[in-house]
């Protein structure tokens, strides 16, 4: 199935909706923050690194500079193309490492002597935001301990300058507070957006209970209506039917009441009622901005057509239910998503595509009622069809359409 190609979607409101902030989109952010300071930390401390150029190992100082400075141009790559920054981040913490417990073996005793701090102090923050980027908290927690404590330790020595107790304890000292602060807000950022991502899956899994269960009433008050007006009647009809005039008009009943149960399998809905397709179309597009997934919106060729009550309904049930599974089982928010939305034959053909992780349709257990019961029986209820192609791997095409003669694109 080739997949279309993103548009902008019809107008369907003059509001615009806001998408709340989530734990991957927050990532981002921070992986791109630290980016940035690590990046004009590294222009703050580059004339010093020139400066001790000729105290250091020439092979030494050349490897460590072009690796330091190339790591945080790779990081803010990284983070621009949202792919890779944590990786970036957690080489760059374990390289600066590296960088300090290797100091002693590039400097000679004697030229080192009240050169001052080794340029790579000026570097210690990047590399402490740098791990509260890549670690967890609580290995982040320890990198903040053990990277300024080395550095301490070495500028003691006489590789590092000998530098007074007091003044390296409090540049030790200094490091830490200032990573750990650093540390923190990143970790109380990350909390909270984890709590909005718990409310938001929360609030619309409640959504797609609430459309089921206006549907689930609809059906109720339908039938009732219908088991009224066709199936009691004629129960009563047979039951006072005395002359044989009687039982052939309770007889012409229950051949109507068959037929009125049949065309109720293909057409349940007794309301005449007609829904504008772009008005299913403006709910979709509702749906999509309440996710943190983004799915690119198709919708030039709905046409301005017109759908039966029930058939809208379903019709935007079944594709929210597509979209929530795309959601919770395609992958993160790196995959793919597209919906379009098209006229077919007097009706109307919608496909909820991603290229995420696919799976085998047949292997999905009879208790799990998303696809079976939520699209494909659903649309099947009100006169659609529903099929799901999916590839394990190669992402999953959901197509539903209304009525069962509309086109399904193979």
């Amino acid at each position: 199935m080739a997949r279309s190609a993103p548009v902008t979607p019809p107008p369907v409101s003059t509001r615009s909706v806001r998408r709340p902030i989530s734990r991957a989109s927050l990532e981002i952010v921070i992986a791109r923050a630290v980016a940035v300071f690590g990046l004009l930390f590294g222009a703050q401390s580059l004339p010093t690194a020139l400066a001790q150029r000729d105290l250091i190992d020439t092979a030494w100082w050349f490897s460590t500079v072009v690796t330091v400075y190339g790591l945080l141009v790779i990081s803010l790559v990284a983070s621009l193309i949202k792919r890779g920054a944590e990786i970036i981040n957690a080489i760059f913490a374990f390289v600066f490492l590296i960088i300090l417990v290797s100091w002693p073996l590039s400097v000679g005793l004697s030229p080192w002597e009240g050169a001052g701090r080794p340029w790579v102090w000026l570097m210690m923050t990047v590399s402490t935001a740098a791990a509260a980027v890549a670690f967890p908290v609580v290995a982040a927690s320890l990198y903040l301990i053990v990277a300024p404590v080395i550095y301490g330790f070495v500028r003691l020595t006489p590789y590092g300058g000998s530098g007074s107790l007091t003044i390296t304890a409090l540049d030790v000292v200094y490091s830490i507070l200032l990573g750990g602060a650093v540390l923190v807000i990143i970790t109380m950022l990350r909390s909270a957006a984890g709590r909005v991502d718990d409310a938001q899956s929360m609030a619309l899994a409640r959504y797609l209970d609430a459309v089921r269960e206006h549907a689930t009433e609809v059906e109720r008050v339908r039938v009732d209506s219908l088991v009224h007006d066709t199936v009691l009647t004629t129960f009563l009809s047979a039951a006072r039917a005395e002359t044989e005039e009687q039982r052939h008009r309770a007889t012409h009943l229950a051949r109507n009441a068959i037929v009125h149960l049949k065309q109720a399998v293909a057409a349940p809905s007794g309301d005449e009622t007609l829904v504008p397709v772009r008005e299913v179309v403006r709910r979709i597009c509702g749906v999509r901005d309440m996710m943190r997934a983004s799915f690119d919106m198709s919708a030039e060729e709905a046409g301005d057509g017109t759908l039966p009550t029930m058939a809208a309904e379903s019709l935007y049930a079944a594709t929210l239910q597509a979209m929530v599974n795309s959601f919770h089982h395609a992958g993160d928010e790196s995959v793919s998503r597209w919906v379009t939305v098209r006229r077919a034959q007097d009706g109307v053909v919608v496909q909820v595509g991603d290229a995420g992780r696919g799976f085998v349709v047949g292997d999905i257990p009879a208790e799990r009622l998303g696809v079976r019961v939520s699209i494909i029986e659903r649309m099947q209820g009100v006169g659609g069809v529903a099929r799901v192609d999916s590839t394990p791997g190669a992402g999953t095409v959901v197509t539903i359409a209304w009525p069962a003669r509309a086109e399904v694109p193979q």
